[in-house]
This record gives structure tokens, sequence and C-alpha cells, in this order.
């Protein structure tokens, strides 16, 4: 169901603001013009450290953008494996978007290799090539799970990331 934002508030005792919205097609409650269609949020929802590897400066940067818009952190970029090895031993995301196609590797075997860590990590896999059986082997690989490219904005990549 879609909903329309009306505005942030505060729980007492909590620093952390919640999105307050109402159904799109209650159109008797007044909403102001700068009112945007967003999906109900969990209330459990927790923001997320992200670290994104993918060689596509790009869809890296807008990748960025767009998980940051939903209230994560994106703490660091890496362009190959090795990139991505490194800047995960250093700054210890919760979450880890990988590319497929690296140029040093593929994002199956780097995914086995951060889900090794000492510490929890959680990865989505991403490709353009949007094939259903890419699911299947992410999971093999140990991620949480696999998003086309073409779908970054959607509900599933978001749901992925607020899962606990």
């Amino acid at each position: 169901m879609e909903h329309l934002l009306v505005g942030e508030l505060t729980s007492p005792g909590s620093s952390r603001q919640r999105t307050v919205t109402r159904p799109a097609d209650q159109r008797n409650f007044p909403v102001s013009p700068t009112s945007r269609r967003v999906r109900l949020c969990n209330p459990q929802w927790v923001a997320r450290t992200l670290l994104i590897v993918d060689d596509d400066a790009a869809f890296s940067d807008l990748a960025a953008r767009v998980v940051t818009g939903w209230g994560h952190a994106v703490i660091g970029l890496a362009g190959s494996v090795a990139e991505g090895l490194a800047r995960a031993t250093e700054l210890r995301p919760e979450m880890v978007l990988v590319d497929i196609g690296l140029p040093d590797g593929d994002g199956f075997s780097l995914t086995e290799q951060l889900v090794a860590m000492p510490w929890p990590m959680r990865v989505i896999l991403i490709s353009s090539d949007s094939d259903p059986a890419n699911l299947a082997a992410a999971r093999r690989a140990g991620a949480t799970g696999f998003v086309p490219k073409d779908e970054l904005s959607g509900v599933e990549l978001r749901d992925y990331l607020e899962q606990g």
C-alpha cells in the first residue's frame, strides 16, 4: 500500500525520528504540497552502515544516494575484490552491496570471503544481469539476496537492508 509522507516525529526518550504516513487514498486529510509517496516503514527499522563494491563509479554514486536517502550510512566505496576486502576489514560495515562482475574476480567469491569474517556482515549481490539464477547462486555464496541493478530503488533492496 502506498502512503503519503505527513511529517517526522521523535518518540519520547529517543532521538531517532520516525516517518509518519497515512494511506494515499485518504484524501480528506490535509497534506502539505511537499508530501511525497513512501512505503510504510517497519517500526523496528535501524539505520545500517554499508560498503558498496562496484567498479562502475557512476552506479556506486547512484546506489550511495539511494540508500542514503533511505537513512542508511554509506561508509565506503570499493572498485575491486581486493579493495572490497581491505575496506571491509578496515571499516567493518554491517552490510555490503557487491557487484557480481568485478575486474579482479567475482562477487560470489568475495561474498564467501566477507561472510567468513569474524564479525557479522550481510551481503547483497547486484548485477546488470537480471537472470533469476543469480538469486540461488547468491544464496549459495552466503549472501542475503540478489537485486538486479535496474531495480536498485525498488522495495526488494530496501527490504534486504532493513530486515533484522
